[in-house]
């Protein structure tokens, strides 16, 4: 029963997160693109001021799976680089913290590429 709870809470707050994109999305001028760097950069907010992990015991995947989870990830890359490289850290912690993610979308991106034929929507 304790599993199926944390299955739901996992899938209330991720719900929660996309369901504002969406509501942004919808209510909005702001295009997609800016919803995602906004998201992105709560959190690094988040993580920057120090509650993000307290939000990530209590949310789980719910909060680390969507967007806001990889920019939190950026941000610890950063914040720990700076501690061991000093300023350089700032500009390559991020990149390398996340590194994994980000070759898997490219990898994944390039391969979907291949495979399907993109067209414009109408």
């Amino acid at each position: 029963m304790e599993m199926f709870l944390d299955y739901l809470w996992v899938f209330l707050i991720g719900g929660t997160i996309c369901a504002i994109g969406e509501l942004l999305i919808i209510t909005t001028n702001i295009t997609s693109a800016r919803i995602l760097v906004t998201f992105v950069l709560v959190g690094v907010f988040l993580e920057a001021v120090g509650v993000y992990d307290y939000i990530s015991d209590f949310a789980k995947a719910g909060v680390n799976v969507p967007i806001i989870g990889f920019g939190a990830s950026l941000a610890r890359g950063a914040i720990g680089a700076v501690k061991t490289h000093g300023l350089l850290g700032a500009f390559t912690g991020g990149l390398t913290a996340t590194a994994g993610g980000i070759a898997a979308a490219v990898g994944f991106a390039f391969l979907f590429a291949l495979i399907f034929k993109s067209h414009t929507k109408k």
